[in-house]
């Protein structure tokens, strides 16, 4: 995987909460050419800042973020490109105040060494105003780019305060991938999980199975998400879903308490239940291998 930059640069990133690299995708489950090295990429996955969050699950919330921007920036190994899934900001019921949150939020991140971002909302960004705020800072809640020979499609299942994608955007779903080639990599960016994870806890999109079946004729298709603030490996037949931890507190499993509440913070283990994850496609062409890391303090 050809990465700018030395291991250390890489061990580095331990300390940042909530990073996924992804590397190399453009081979999946296609067998690669040696010619195809150079299409080997990776990037960032950052999830559930919660920018505007107070409270005990992070007495250190103000700081949490502007640590992530500055552990990124501190090394030499740059990712292509950096995705936030959702959750940019903490909810309020105050517009002014959202408003203020956002931009704040844009302002931090906006010091990101790479400007190449790519933002989606949660439900905690877009659910009260349908999006409307959103939009105004930071444009479309659903789009696809491509990059390197990997299709990558960001869906929006949180503006709908339903907890839908909803009828138009999995027509238009469908009318993408049209022109997509049934065997080619693709990459789908969401807050929420597509499936029914526990949908008790809202961790579940009410017409996910919809999305699915769009998807399902596509050979090769992997799910990053975020909502849920902790790992969590799921499959749909042969669709792969992976979601991100948190930046701002863990949450508990699912199901596994009655009620959905952040993990109590342990000042003897602040970072416990923030991490990231590393993913290396396999050199013969078989699917990306996921390595998880906890968060520990950088090397000085």
């Amino acid at each position: 995987m050809p990465i700018q930059g030395t291991r250390r640069d890489i061990l580095r990133l331990m300390g940042v909460g909530g990073v996924v690299f992804a590397s190399g995708l453009a081979g999946g489950a296609v067998k690669k050419k040696k010619s195809s090295v150079d299409s080997d990429f990776f990037f960032l996955q950052l999830s559930d800042t919660h920018w505007g969050y107070t409270g005990p699950a992070n007495p250190e919330a103000e700081n949490t973020l502007k640590k992530v921007v500055a552990t990124v920036n501190g090394v030499a190994a740059r990712p292509d490109f950096i995705v936030f899934t959702g959750d940019l900001t903490h909810t309020t019921d105050d517009g002014a105040v959202r408003r203020k949150r956002m931009a704040e939020f844009k302002t931090i991140v906006g010091t990101l060494n790479n400007k190449d971002l790519r933002l989606m909302p949660g439900e905690h960004d877009a659910s009260l105003d349908v999006g409307a705020a959103y939009q105004e800072n930071f444009g479309p809640t659903h789009y696809t780019f491509d990059h390197k020979g990997v299709h990558f499609i960001a869906l929006d299942n949180v503006s709908d305060p339903g907890a839908i994608v909803g009828t138009a955007q999995i027509d238009w779903l469908a009318a993408d991938l049209k022109k997509v080639r049934k065997d080619a990599p693709i990459v789908v960016l969401t807050h929420r999980p597509l499936f029914d994870l526990y949908p008790q806890w809202d961790w579940a999109t009410k017409d996910g199975t919809k999305v699915i079946d769009v998807l399902l004729p596509h050979k090769n298709v992997t799910v990053f998400y975020g909502h849920i603030h902790q790992e969590h490996h799921h499959e749909t037949e042969h669709i792969k879903h992976h979601a991100a931890k948190s930046l701002v507190f863990p949450l508990p499993a699912p199901g596994s308490v009655p009620k959905r509440v952040p993990v109590p913070w342990d000042p003897k283990e602040p970072f416990k239940g923030l991490g990231y994850r590393q993913i290396d496609e396999a050199q013969d062409g078989g699917e990306p291998r996921l390595t998880e890391f906890p968060v520990v303090a950088p090397p000085a």
